[in-house]
C-alpha cells in the first residue's frame, strides 16, 4: 500500500464537559470527556496531542473560592486598616470592582490611581485624541478628577458602556470608605497621597514595587501579595494571591488555581494508560493576544499556562515556508520544490536563532501559542467546552 500523505495539519476541538463543582474528580472526568469525544467522532489521539484544560474548572474543582470579607481582613491586617493608595487596577467589572470592594471594606479612605490614556491591558479611559486636543503629558503630569472631568469629560467603555472612573468610586463608597481619585504613570506619584500602597498591575508590578520601596513607601503589596495565604479558612493562591481572579458572586471571588501540576501529570498518566499515546497537557487561563478594535491587550491572568508537562517547555523551531520558496530554491517548482523544502526542515537545527530562513516564525513560548489558540477555541461564555483537544501542532511539512 501507498504511504499517504496527511492533507490536515493543526486541528483545535472544544470538548464538551459535565459542570464541575468543587471535589470532582477532574482528572478523571477531562480523560474520560476527550475519549468519549474521540469515539463520537471518530478520531484517534496521537503522540504529542495537547489536552488543555481552562483555568476556570480547575480552580471550581479546587474549591478555590475567597469572600470580600476575606480580602478585607487580609487588607486591614497588612496594610493597617487606614488610608489605602490603589494604583493601577485594569478596568473590569469581573476583574478588579469585587477586589477592590474587598480593599475597601477594608480602609477608612481609598486612593485611587488610574493610568491613563489607558489601563495595563488597554481598556481605554480617554483617547490618544483627546490627550493630544488637552496638550496633556500622560508620561509626567498628575491629574485630579475635576482636572480629568475638565479636560475630557465622561468616557464610557467602548465595549461595556460603563464609566468606570463613576464606577470604581461608587464601589469605594458603597463600602463605607472615603474615595479619592487621581491620575497619574509614574508610581511614585502616590506617595503624596499615601504610604501604604496596592499596586494592582500584573505583569510590571515587580517593576512597580521596586520603584515605591526605594522612594520611601510605608507598605508596599501587591496584588499577588493579597490572600496568598488563606483567611478564615478561605482559598488562596500562594504565588499569585488576587491575581487571575474572577468575580463569582457579588461578595465572593474565583482565584487562579493553586498548585496543579500533578493533575496535568495525572492526566497524561491516564491517557498512556488507556490508548498508549503519550500526549501533553496544560492548564491554560487568558490567552496572550489583542483586540485591534478595542485595542484590549486578552492577558488579565498573571501567566497563560501555570501548569504543563515539560513537552510544552520552549518556543517553536520553525522554518518560514515563503523564504525557503522565494529564495534558497526559488528556480525549483513542483515536486522538486517541495522534496528540497522537505529536505531543508529534516535538516534544519534544534536552534535556527538567526537564521534567515526562520525569521518572521513567531518567538513566542508554547504555552503561550497554545493557550491563545485554546482560549479563543473555548470562549468565555456559553459554549461548554472547556477543555480543548489540539492535534497536529507539532506536526510539519513533512509529516
Amino acid at each position: 500500500m501507498a504511504n499517504t500523505e496527511r492533507k490536515v495539519g493543526t486541528v483545535s476541538r472544544g470538548i464538551r464537559c459535565p459542570i464541575i463543582r468543587e471535589g470532582d474528580d477532574l482528572a478523571a472526568i477531562v480523560t474520560q470527556s476527550v475519549l468519549e469525544a474521540a469515539q463520537s467522532e471518530g478520531f484517534e489521539l496521537r503522540d504529542r496531542d495537547v489536552i488543555s484544560i481552562t483555568e476556570s474548572i480547575v480552580a471550581r474543582a479546587q474549591g478555590n473560592y475567597a469572600s470580600v470579607e476575606d480580602i478585607a481582613q487580609d487588607v486591614r491586617a497588612k496594610l493597617g486598616g487606614k488610608t489605602v493608595g490603589v494604583i493601577f487596577p485594569i478596568l473590569s467589572r469581573n476583574r478588579f470592582a469585587i477586589c477592590l470592594k474587598g480593599i475597601a471594606m477594608g480602609a477608612e479612605k481609598v486612593v485611587l490611581m488610574l493610568s491613563y490614556p489607558s489601563d495595563e491591558v488597554g481598556n481605554e479611559l480617554v483617547s490618544l485624541d483627546k490627550i493630544d486636543e488637552a496638550g496633556v503629558n500622560p508620561y509626567s503630569d498628575v491629574l485630579t478628577l475635576e482636572q480629568y472631568r475638565q479636560y475630557f469629560g465622561v468616557n464610557k467603555h467602548e465595549f461595556t458602556g460603563v464609566d468606570y472612573v463613576d464606577y470604581y468610586s461608587e464601589v469605594v463608597r458603597e463600602c463605607g470608605a472615603e474615595v479619592e481619585i487621581i491620575f497619574a504613570n509614574q508610581p511614585k506619584a502616590i506617595l503624596d497621597y499615601a504610604d501604604c500602597i496596592i499596586n494592582c498591575d500584573i505583569h510590571t508590578r515587580a517593576r512597580t514595587k521596586r520603584i515605591l520601596k526605594a522612594a520611601g513607601a510605608k507598605v508596599v503589596c501587591g496584588l499577588d501579595d493579597i490572600l496568598n495565604a488563606p483567611v478564615n479558612g478561605s482559598g488562596c493562591n500562594e504565588k499569585y494571591g488576587l491575581l487571575g481572579s474572577n468575580k463569582s458572586t457579588e461578595d465572593k471571588i474565583k482565584l487562579f488555581p493553586r498548585e496543579c501540576q500533578d493533575l496535568v501529570l495525572d492526566i497524561q498518566s491516564r491517557i498512556l494508560k488507556e490508548t498508549g499515546k503519550h500526549v501533553e497537557v496544560m492548564v491554560y487561563g487568558d490567552g496572550a493576544f489583542k483586540d485591534p478594535k478595542g485595542k484590549i491587550w486578552e492577558l488579565a491572568d498573571p501567566v497563560v499556562s501555570p501548569a504543563h508537562t515539560d513537552g510544552l517547555i520552549g518556543t517553536p523551531n520553525e522554518l518560514k515556508l515563503k523564504y525557503l520558496a522565494d529564495n534558497d530554491f526559488k528556480e525549483l517548482s513542483g515536486e522538486e520544490l517541495k522534496k528540497a523544502i522537505s529536505e531543508s526542515i529534516r535538516a534544519k537545527k534544534d536552534d535556527l536563532v538567526g537564521n534567515m530562513a526562520s525569521q518572521g516564525t513567531t518567538p513566542r513560548q508554547l504555552t503561550d501559542l497554545i493557550g491563545s489558540l485554546c482560549d479563543l477555541t473555548s470562549g468565555s461564555g456559553d459554549k461548554g467546552t472547556p477543555v480543548v483537544l489540539v492535534q497536529g501542532y507539532f506536526d510539519n511539512y513533512t509529516n
